[in-house]
């Protein structure tokens, strides 16, 4: 059985929960010698510096994305980074960079076939590259933002495959599973995330809580 082809693709999920395709450079352009995962946070680091504010980062999402594309096509060790699974969630996580005052948070993630994560946005941008099986995501969008944020309602559905990379705004909201009977891996890199902007929410009840 031959082996599906890299998706080379890239996305970005708005505010209202649409899935908007993005040029994505190809890798071949991006083959360096020795790209280590040191340089691509230097790399990051010094285009966030660019930025004078925070909403400013967010138009950098797409070098950001160009830069994550660079690392996974270039570093080997970003693809072993793979951490057990727990035994009651089904999933693990494995940051692979931690300082205090260290604006980003990265790591990887693997989750086992199944497992399905609540609906929650990240309080901050964030790039995602599928590394292994497939997700399939679930966008939701604010019905009435001035009056109830944490009313929501489906926007949207994709499956996303390896080698494809999708990016957030802050307030794009999704839930997110490990599809077709396989476990998934992926790598994920975000901005400075406010705990106080970050939430899980409920739709029955129109009600979040801090995720």
């Amino acid at each position: 059985m031959k082996r599906k082809p890299m998706e080379i693709t890239d996305w970005l999920v708005t505010a209202a929960g649409q899935c908007q395709p993005r040029p994505a450079a190809k890798p071949w352009s991006l083959v360096r010698d020795r790209y280590y995962f040191h340089r691509f946070l230097t790399d990051i680091i010094d285009l966030l510096e660019q930025a004078p504010n925070e909403q400013e980062e967010w138009k950098l999402l797409p070098q950001i994305r160009m830069r994550v594309r660079q690392l996974v096509t270039n570093s080997y060790w970003i693809q072993t980074q793979k951490p057990a699974a727990h035994s009651k969630t089904g999933v693990g996580i494995q940051t692979l960079y931690d300082e205090i005052g260290y604006p980003l948070t990265v790591h990887t993630v693997f989750s086992l076939p199944g497992v399905v994560s609540p609906i929650h946005n990240h309080g901050t941008w964030g790039v995602l590259a599928i590394l292994e099986g497939q997700e399939k995501h679930t966008f939701w969008q604010q019905i009435d933002p001035e009056n109830n944020p944490y009313q929501i309602k489906p926007a949207g559905e994709r499956m996303f495959n390896p080698g494809e990379i999708v990016s957030f705004l802050p307030e794009s909201i999704h839930q997110v599973q490990a599809a077709n009977g396989a476990p998934t891996l992926t790598f994920q890199l975000y901005g400075e995330t406010q705990p106080s902007a970050r939430y899980e929410f409920q739709p029955e009840s129109a009600t979040a809580k801090p995720f």
